[in-house]
């Protein structure tokens, strides 16, 4: 856990397919709601498809990289949690001819997946909310972060990307998904040319406290692993 950085450089080497099955072997044990697993993973491996995959990703990341240039979260709620539109223009950003700089590495990475979510398994407890709904990603993610793992147990490396999901229409299109189906990551996947061996990240007495949101940091002194 503290090495799996995102990666998005790739030796230029293959990955043994029985790599690959223990991979999913053991991310398969992920917690889900009911233990519903309504994980699907596609492989994909058609030069043509990982060619049409980079392409649509591309236009989510274009869209992306407009809003962060604006000084913006990109897709973020608001104050109040809602989403209230974005800052850029989006048709505009869409149609930009800008480098594909985090998406590049989608087309030639050695193993590309496409994670699958059956929405009909998804338990979103907060589907009333005024807010931004995140509840219905509790049931996936945990898989999507156990493929992670399991590469980095590997040797391997990569990163989550979701910058596709942006083009739904033509992602569905590309895969063949049912209605019933969404996407809920693109991952590439390969012997990293760089590992990470020291992420930076916040202390804990920055995002844990006790008893409420505004309590009393908890206390770090205790026991802690040397950064």
């Amino acid at each position: 856990m503290r090495t799996l950085g995102s990666v998005r450089e790739f030796e230029n080497r293959p990955v043994p397919r029985e790599i690959i099955s223990r991979i999913f072997e053991h991310a398969r044990f992920a917690g889900s709601g009911g233990n519903r697993q309504g994980w699907h993973a596609v492989v994909v491996e058609s030069p043509e498809a990982r060619s049409a995959l980079t392409r649509i990703s591309s236009i989510g990341y274009r869209e992306y990289m407009a809003q962060t240039m604006a000084g913006a979260v990109p897709f973020a709620a608001g104050d109040d949690g809602a989403w209230h539109g974005s800052i850029v223009d989006l048709e505009a950003a869409r149609s930009t001819d800008s480098p594909i700089g985090l998406v590049a590495s989608i087309e030639s990475a050695p193993v590309l997946l496409v994670i699958v979510a059956d929405l009909r398994t998804l338990a979103v407890t907060d589907i009333d909310s005024d807010h931004i709904s995140i509840i219905g990603g509790a049931s996936i993610y945990p898989f999507v972060h156990n493929v992670l793992l399991a590469a980095r147990n590997e040797g391997l490396a990569g990163v989550l990307t979701t910058f596709a999901c942006r083009a739904e229409p033509e992602l569905r299109e590309l895969l063949a998904l049912p209605a019933s189906h969404a996407v809920a990551a693109v991952i590439p996947l390969g012997y990293p040319v760089h590992q990470a061996t020291k992420l930076k990240r916040k202390s804990i007495s920055e995002f844990v406290t006790i008893d409420r949101f505004d309590g009393s940091p908890w206390d770090t002194e205790a026991g802690l692993i040397p950064d």
